[in-house]
């Protein structure tokens, strides 16, 4: 690729995270939740990071906002967000008292947390909290954001947004709640909107409009979006770009109908497997075999070889942990054999 093209793909990202390293300091040493993971989101498109519970995703994710709280810290690596019209800034080299930090913070950078109850204060109305975030980063007066804020919770589908301005969350079902807490984060809006397992807790029905209408508010708005996900059937609904991690890792990464058509890496490929589908008459779904273990007992060599199917004794257990190789264009994955896989020389999840 020539150094215009470089640059041209380059000013293409809002977001750059490069060897970024997240470590807990804890009773016995020191643990690495996020081990030198480098991750570009393209402008106005949506990035998925895929993987089970205990991976490292939320972690990247708080990283970026710098909401790691101690005993975490971030070691080592950058975060650059690259907003349209200004500077690019390098959020790790931000203190916690720079000003600029809180106007990033839930200006030009948002997140939607996991759990929608304990995102909203349930002493103050759904209103007020809206409210709050506009003033804290416009001049809008009290009137214009209460209007501003009615107009958004239209916005994201919620009937009678002038009743519901003046309701607590408690009064609100889990998928109204989520939609508020959605409204809150594009209210001022944002070039980045992380959202962190937004549907987790919603039923089938709730999830799916809910992936709709980020899929929709992200046309509309022109938002990158961040979404971290264990489901991989979440990925295929929304996602443009999907980077899959697994123990701090960031194991293979591309678009969205490359990983899904040709995944390269034996996680990536028993995460799929394991997808329900209409077509297959069995009992039991496929699984995974382990779990993913403790961050203080991490395998030497490839990670993720005690669970893999297609290990190699002396080769996946013996050596460094394995870097990222160029598949082809902007597909990169992170196994020993990938080459073999490729081939169809491993039985892998087929």
């Amino acid at each position: 690729m020539t150094e215009l093209n470089q640059n041209a793909k380059a000013s293409d990202h809002v977001l750059e995270i490069k060897d970024l390293e997240v470590v807990f300091d804890v009773e016995g040493g020191a643990v690495r939740a996020v081990n030198g993971v480098s991750l570009n989101l393209r402008r106005s498109k949506i990035t998925a990071v895929v993987g089970e519970s205990g991976c490292g995703k939320s972690v990247t994710s708080y990283s970026i906002l710098r909401l790691i709280q101690k005993p975490g810290r971030i070691a080592k690596g950058s975060i650059t967000f690259k907003p349209a019209g200004a500077e690019a800034v390098d959020m790790v080299s931000l203190s916690e008292k720079d000003k600029r930090l809180y106007e990033l913070r839930g200006g030009r950078m948002a997140m939607i947390f996991q759990e929608p109850m304990t995102a909203l204060s349930p002493v103050y109305t759904v209103g007020n909290q809206i409210c709050e975030a506009i003033r804290l980063h416009s001049d809008l007066s009290p009137e214009q954001a209460k209007e501003k804020a009615v107009s958004m919770l239209a916005k994201v589908g919620i009937p009678g947004p002038e009743k519901r301005f003046e309701q607590y969350p408690f009064e609100l079902s889990g998928g109204m709640r989520q939609r508020i807490v959605i409204a809150m984060a594009l209210v001022c809006d944002p070039e980045l909107l992380i959202a962190d397992e937004p549907t987790t807790a919603l039923d089938v029905t709730i999830q799916a409009q809910v992936l709709r209408l980020m899929k929709t508010l992200q046309k509309d708005l022109g938002t990158t979006i961040l979404m971290i996900t264990h489901d991989l059937g979440v990925v295929a609904q929304v996602s443009d770009d999907v980077a899959v991690m697994y123990l701090g890792k960031i194991v293979e990464k591309g678009d969205v109908r490359t990983i899904m058509k040709n995944p390269r890496h034996p996680y990536t490929r028993g995460l799929l497997h394991s997808l329900p589908s209409m077509g297959e008459d069995k009992k039991r779904l496929p699984s995974i075999a382990g779990s993913v273990p403790a961050l203080t007992e991490i395998p030497k060599g490839c990670s993720f070889h005690p669970r893999c199917p297609d290990a190699k004794p002396g080769v996946c257990d013996a050596q460094n942990i394995p870097d990222l190789s160029v598949v082809k264009d902007d597909h990169e994955v992170a196994c020993f054999r990938w080459r073999e896989i490729e081939n169809g020389d491993l039985k892998g999840q087929d």
